[in-house]
């Protein structure tokens, strides 16, 4: 068995991260897979040769300006599909759910990288989109996969479960990533055999993976949420032994508004 470690890192266009994503990846504690989110780039523009150059292999599906999501890694996934594949994509929304979903396989053990749409506000049809997108998740994971498998998903998720998840969470009851609608059907997936395998490590307050650039100061009083997750199946929370979030990511000059969090496994 070895220590394999895994991140998700919403970059928020991942051509502007590059001299961040070039730190954390050319550091000592640089995961061996990494889920971005919100990649912000049509696959032709996607930098493959500048991860290529850092040890990594590249798989990504994107889109200009918005979404788009990718999984780096040392090595090439065994099998790989974009999208949710269910059949049930509006036409109108097929290419962005295809940048929004990524299934890889690595021998026995399954990466889901998500990128949940946000919803907008309670009163749009984006939100009840958002809310279809995760019963479309749980019936991907009873399609494809059994609550016994090495099964990890990972990404910016959109939802804040708890009160611990967000700072000041009397004032978000109807923000579309705290109402409880969404806490509900959230809880709903996880209730299939997963774990929040971040929460089994950091389990106590102001553990958050995003800061909103339009609160001042967000990072530095730590005003913040927990919408980037780790979560897996039994087996794989056993198998985890560390969840780190990489702040200082968040700290350096033009970054993203999420920074990416880190769970290591004995696999």
């Amino acid at each position: 068995m070895s220590i394999v470690s895994i991140a998700t890192f919403n970059v928020n266009s991942v051509k502007s991260r590059i001299p961040i994503l070039e730190r954390f990846l050319a550091s000592e504690g640089a995961p061996d897979i990494l889920c971005l989110q919100e990649t912000k780039c049509r696959d032709e523009e996607f930098p493959k040769d500048f991860f290529k150059g850092l040890g990594y292999h590249s798989l990504y599906k994107g889109m200009k300006s918005y979404n788009g999501v990718a999984v780096i890694s040392k090595i090439e996934p065994d099998e790989a599909e974009f999208g949710l594949c269910d059949g049930l994509a509006d036409p109108n929304r097929e290419e962005s759910e295809n940048a929004r979903v990524i299934m890889a396989r690595f021998g026995d053990l399954n990466i889901l990288n998500t990128y949940i749409p946000q919803g907008k506000e309670i009163d749009n049809t984006d939100y009840q989109y958002k809310l279809r997108f995760f019963n479309r998740i749980e019936s991907l994971f009873e399609r494809k996969f059994t609550p016994k498998d090495k099964l990890l998903w990972l990404g910016d998720l959109n939802v804040a479960p708890t009160a611990l998840d967000v700072a000041n969470p009397k004032n978000k009851m109807n923000h579309v990533c705290f109402h409880k609608d969404v806490k509900e059907v959230f809880a709903r997936v996880m209730s299939w055999g997963l774990v929040d395998i971040f929460r089994k490590h950091l389990p106590g307050e102001g553990e958050y993976s995003f800061w909103d650039y339009r609160i001042k100061d967000a990072l530095s009083r730590n005003i913040g949420w927990r919408i980037d997750h780790i979560i897996g199946t039994e087996v794989m929370s056993e198998a985890s032994r560390k969840v780190w979030v990489e702040r200082s990511l968040r700290a350096m000059e033009r970054p993203s508004d999420h920074t990416a969090v880190v769970g290591s496994f004995e696999l």
